[in-house]
């Protein structure tokens, strides 16, 4: 990746365009689990959500080959996708965007009212 593709976001484009051909090409039940995926995961992404592409790469990848083997979507995913995707991200617990947002809200409010406090 060079600079430009890397300020322009242009190689994401086409790696979130690839993804969705092969995602296209799941069965039905499939492809819905892969949009539940991709909105579980989505708070989990930095700014640009360069970090989750490798962990999309990865679930897009088991679909495909569980898909390929002829097993149930609920034999792969269970029925806790969300927790399926917290795992995916770093495991139970793992921070997501909103889990920073809170915690920089909290330390900005803390040095506020350590100020007026103090």
């Amino acid at each position: 990746m060079n600079f430009w593709e890397s300020m322009t976001g242009s190689d994401l484009t086409r790696e979130w365009k690839a993804f969705e051909v092969r995602a296209a090409a799941l069965p039905a039940d499939y492809r819905a689990a892969w949009e539940e995926i991709k909105g579980h995961l989505s708070g989990y992404g930095d700014f640009t959500g360069r970090n989750l592409m490798p962990i999309l790469d990865n679930a897009l990848g088991l679909l495909e080959e569980t898909a390929a083997d002829g097993q149930g979507i609920q034999d792969v995913l269970g029925d806790d996708v969300q927790g399926f995707c917290a795992a995916l991200a770093g495991g139970e617990g793992a921070r997501s965007q909103r889990d920073r947002w809170r915690e920089q809200l909290n330390k900005n409010v803390a040095r506020k009212l350590g100020r007026l406090g103090g």
